[in-house]
């Protein structure tokens, strides 16, 4: 079925961005002073969201698409599973995304630092959800 490997490999591509910026980016960025590893996050932060957005979206609409043409489960988990980072985005992420865009790079601290470890153990929960969703629907796509 096209739709269902179209949402397995949406959420592939979403979880495989997200696991990078985890295991990679991020402790990269962290090993930087306080004020580099500000000033490379507002990017990466405004370019990360515009390609992991549209993808969740993307992977959550093609789930639910493949649930209902099929009535597999684990469409409809993937579909959950893509949607998820929103509501955990907006609200526990959004509030440390938000301090951390009004903080200028030359004020960049310690309080900035505690605010970039935050962000990257909260990231790694939306790398898991997208972890959930590409095995539910590589399961829905082997079960059919």
């Amino acid at each position: 079925m096209a739709v269902g490997s179209l949402s397995l490999i949406v959420a592939a591509i979403f979880f495989g961005a997200a696991f990078y910026v985890n295991v990679v980016e991020h402790p990269a960025r962290l090993s930087l002073d306080d004020r580099a590893a500000l000033a490379e996050w507002k990017p990466a932060y405004k370019r990360g969201t515009a390609m992991q957005a549209p993808l969740a979206i993307l992977g959550f609409v093609l789930g639910l698409v493949a649930w209902w043409l099929t009535g597999r489960t684990g469409f409809l988990i993937g579909a959950l599973a893509m949607i998820a980072p929103w509501p955990w985005t907006l609200l526990l992420i959004k509030p440390v995304n938000d301090e951390l865009v009004a903080t200028e790079a030359e004020k960049a601290g310690p309080r900035s630092r505690t605010l970039l470890v935050r962000w990257g153990n909260l990231h790694a929960v939306r790398t898991a959800f997208g972890a959930v969703a590409a095995i539910a629907f590589l399961f829905a796509c082997l079960s059919g």
